[in-house]
């Protein structure tokens, strides 16, 4: 197979490179998840969890502390994104200009993609929006404006369901707004994370788009698969989501790949192991043992799965409430191959 020529990402001025990006996740990509991708290098650009903006700006006013989801942002390595959600022009400005202008985050990132019901339909946000181009753009501008000169993305889907595929128009209306770069996850909003992400679709965006970078989202599991979406599809950069969680070594696999250099195995049950110890380590040193054990289940279960023998560690991994419990569950049940 060919390999594809692959060019840095602009994203504004900011220059990501590789131009592989991991994807802002809900419950999982903390500051703990961001320090193992870290550890293995490869990725172009972080992101955290998304941001609730109107609980943020709350917090502000009770003076709380910040969200647990910009844990660890304000002194991490940049280049980092924050990602942003709500319906509210005034507000997404408000939260990102504190990003932008306080915390000096590398992208300020607003979410038009998420189709979990809380957001939806109680909150008629992430891709509710969807629904209304028009309301996006607003959006983006007043973000943009409030942001300068921090880039300002946006992230989404094709579109509501499949009947209502409206990306070539959200693409040109996100563009005009003043959007440094757009990311597309190849599936609706009614797909949830069912079937397969359509990168033929997101590939048609693309002529479509007149100055920003066009980023692909969607089913992403294997360094092959990067390369094949650069060498196939017509976008500018890549972004991998929910493999990450049991593969944090993917960037670093996928990064090679694209060098034309060999891909680094996994690693054995042995480091993997003390992967998941450094990782616990880092969530307790927050969230102290007991939380940080509650918390640790779901991304021990990550690290687990496809392997023989996951159930049963998860089985036991899910009931851990203390450092030696989850010590003792990991030698005794971690799958061995």
């Amino acid at each position: 197979m060919t390999l594809p020529l692959v060019e840095p990402l602009r994203i504004g001025d900011l220059v990501v490179d590789p131009p592989i990006l991991q994807a802002p996740m809900a419950g999982y990509t903390n500051y703990a998840f961001r320090q193992i991708v870290r550890s293995f290098g490869g990725a172009g650009l972080l992101a955290t969890e998304m941001v609730n903006a109107r609980g943020f700006v709350w917090m502000d006013k009770e003076l709380a502390e910040h969200p647990d989801r910009l844990w660890g942002v304000a002194d991490e390595p940049r280049p980092l994104a924050v990602q942003i959600w709500d319906n509210d022009p005034d507000t997404l400005a408000q939260v990102g200009a504190r990003l932008a202008h306080e915390y000096k985050v590398s992208v300020v990132d607003i979410n038009f993609g998420c189709p979990v019901r809380q957001v939806t339909e109680k909150a008629h946000s992430g891709s509710y929006l969807l629904r209304t181009p028009d309301r996006m753009g607003q959006i983006i501008e007043r973000v943009v404006a409030a942001c300068h000169p921090t880039p300002v993305t946006a992230k989404t889907r094709l579109g509501c369901s499949r009947d209502k595929i409206n990306i070539i128009d959200v693409a040109q209306i996100v563009e005009g707004a003043g959007a440094a770069a757009l990311t597309v996850h190849g599936r609706t909003a009614a797909d949830m994370f069912r079937g397969e992400a359509s990168w033929d679709l997101i590939s048609q965006i693309k002529p479509h788009l007149k100055r920003i970078p066009l980023i692909g989202n969607g089913d992403l599991d294997t360094a092959d698969k990067v390369v094949e979406a650069f060498r196939r599809w017509n976008v500018d950069g890549v972004m991998i989501a929910r493999a990450s969680l049991n593969k944090p070594w993917l960037f670093q696999q996928a990064a090679a790949a694209l060098r034309g250099e060999p891909v680094p195995p996994d690693p054995t049950v042995e480091e993997e192991r003390a992967l998941m110890v450094e990782h616990f380590r880092l969530v307790c040193e927050r969230f102290g043992e007991e939380r940080g054990a509650v918390l640790m289940r779901k991304f021990a279960c990550c690290y687990a799965q496809g392997r023989p023998g996951a159930r049963e560690f998860r089985k036991h991994v899910v009931m851990i409430d203390t450092a030696r419990e989850f010590f003792d569950v990991v030698a005794t049940y971690f799958p061995k191959a």
